[in-house]
């Protein structure tokens, strides 16, 4: 899933806590101008309650009006029409504010107007400044990753303007070059990898982000080629493209350098919605965290006193576009169980061994057959079954590796069996809980199910999905541990 921007809601996070701090600034300004020494939330029912609904004001403005939309890319000029644009806003709302609440003769219009002038002037300052100093950030760091696909008459032109520094900061992993075989060349640095028959194979064995596709000009849209590669997941961007129906895709017509491009993804996140998705897993996450702690408290010493050795058990997972990561959870079996998964292979539900899942591990801690066949269980099934293991993911989710909702994120071994459509599965941030874990877990064993989930998730992806799947998983956790 397609999130605009080159940091996504970090970026924009960033920007919105400059701009609240600003906003106060100016309000407190504003009142020692008009007041001199008298303090502005002395009156907690005037003053006071000013300054908590500007700062809401401040965020209904910026976020619902989308007044921070493409905010590396304005001018100076451009910047001076928006930062007005948002001073008024926010002065308009104080003022209905004041109309509302009856306290309009009492509240002093000096410091009203006063404010929105020092907000609007200081606002902008800010903002340039902050630009400045995150495009040196940006300029420094690696990006996103982009594949470029175009002729070799247009090469030079297409890399002069994707670079240019006014517009977003990509990480140019190679180049294709679709009218002449330059496979093994080098163009202004950049390795050339494929011709058009091989650009696929590529970002399936490369893992790229993003893809732009500049074609020669008045060539058709390229339809079948687009859709082959939005079956992996990947944001395919089209130079001048001819908009149209595709089925299952979401299109946006965007600026990309110089160029206008019809970018097209699985789905689209605005700002405002990635900015509220993850201040929902920072929230989650502050309260799993606190729960994380208090468990290892307890299951800590049992886990250790039935099988020795390290209380976490860390994997590398690959993640969002193939990023590889460590993925945390409380140690629920033994220390050779990787050693012995190759042993149980015959015995896995899960067709094709995508995925790993049998109905008695005996990897798992405590897990045994006693001589009459009975099944003993200990205590790594019961943190399996009450999902007490996967609480130190809280961990991943607040380094960004992964979401509160998303897709189960594949180990090495499996994705590495993957065909070319179950790539879509990490168009997206992977997630603790997801659609496919509360449409029945334990009953679902065909991986092609599995994927049809996660892909009906992200084309339907929304806030209120989202918290859907967690009331769902919340409920599927209690009631596990109640019919214990």
């Amino acid at each position: 899933m397609y999130k605009k921007g080159p940091k996504g809601w970090l970026k924009h996070l960033d920007f919105i806590i400059i701009d609240v701090i600003t906003l106060q600034l100016a309000f407190v300004l504003a009142y020692a101008i008009r007041f001199v020494e008298r303090d502005p939330y002395a009156d907690p029912r005037l003053y006071q309650a000013m300054s908590l609904f500007l700062l809401l004001a401040d965020l209904v403005a910026l976020i619902l009006f989308s007044t921070l939309k493409n905010v590396l890319k304005r001018s100076w000029v451009q910047e001076i029409w928006v930062t007005f644009k948002q001073a008024l806003v926010v002065e308009l709302l104080a003022t209905l504010y004041l109309f509302s609440v009856q306290r309009g003769y009492d509240f002093s219009r000096a410091v009203l107007f006063l404010t929105g002038i020092l907000y609007g002037l200081l606002s902008y300052f800010t903002r340039m400044g902050w630009k400045f100093i995150l495009r040196k950030i940006l300029a420094s760091s690696p990006g996103r990753s982009l594949l470029i696909v175009t002729t070799e008459a247009q090469v030079y032109t297409v890399l002069a303007n994707v670079q240019n520094p006014r517009y977003q900061t990509y990480r140019i992993v190679g180049i294709a070059i679709t009218d002449k075989d330059l496979i093994g060349a080098t163009i202004d640095g950049i390795p050339v990898v494929a011709q058009m028959d091989g650009v696929a194979d590529y970002v399936c064995r490369e893992w790229v982000d993003e893809i732009f596709l500049a074609p020669p000009e008045h060539a058709p849209y390229p339809s079948s080629f687009v859709d082959k590669l939005i079956l992996t997941g990947v944001t395919v961007h089209v130079n001048l493209a001819t908009p149209g129906e595709r089925r299952g895709r979401k299109q946006i017509m965007e600026k990309m350098g110089n160029y206008t491009v019809m970018t097209t993804s699985m789905n689209f996140a605005t700002t405002g919605q990635a900015f509220l998705k993850r201040a929902m897993d920072i929230a989650g996450d502050l309260v799993g965290t606190i729960l994380t702690g208090i468990i290892f408290i307890f299951v800590a010493p049992l886990i250790y006193h039935e099988s020795p050795g390290p209380i976490f058990f860390v994997q590398e997972r690959v993640g969002r576009n193939g990023k590889r990561f460590k993925m945390y959870k409380f140690r629920s079996m033994y220390l050779d169980a990787e050693e012995r998964k190759k042993d149980l292979m015959d015995q896995n539900k899960v067709e094709d061994g995508m995925m790993f899942k049998v109905d008695f591990d005996p990897r798992v801690i405590g897990n045994r057959i006693l001589p009459d066949g009975t099944k003993k269980t200990g205590i790594g099934n019961f943190i399996r079954t009450t999902s007490l293991d996967e609480f130190p993911q809280f961990v991943n989710v607040l380094k960004g590796d992964m979401s509160l909702v998303g897709t189960r994120p594949p180990t090495m071994d499996e994705w590495e069996k993957y065909e070319f459509h179950h790539r879509a599965r990490l168009a997206i941030s992977p997630g603790i809980t997801g659609l496919w874990q509360v449409s029945g877990r334990s009953d679902i064993v065909d991986f092609e199910e599995i994927v049809k989930l996660d892909t009906q998730y992200i084309n339907n992806w929304s806030l209120g999905l989202d918290i859907r799947i967690l009331f769902k998983t919340v409920v599927a956790v209690l009631g596990r541990h109640g019919a214990k």
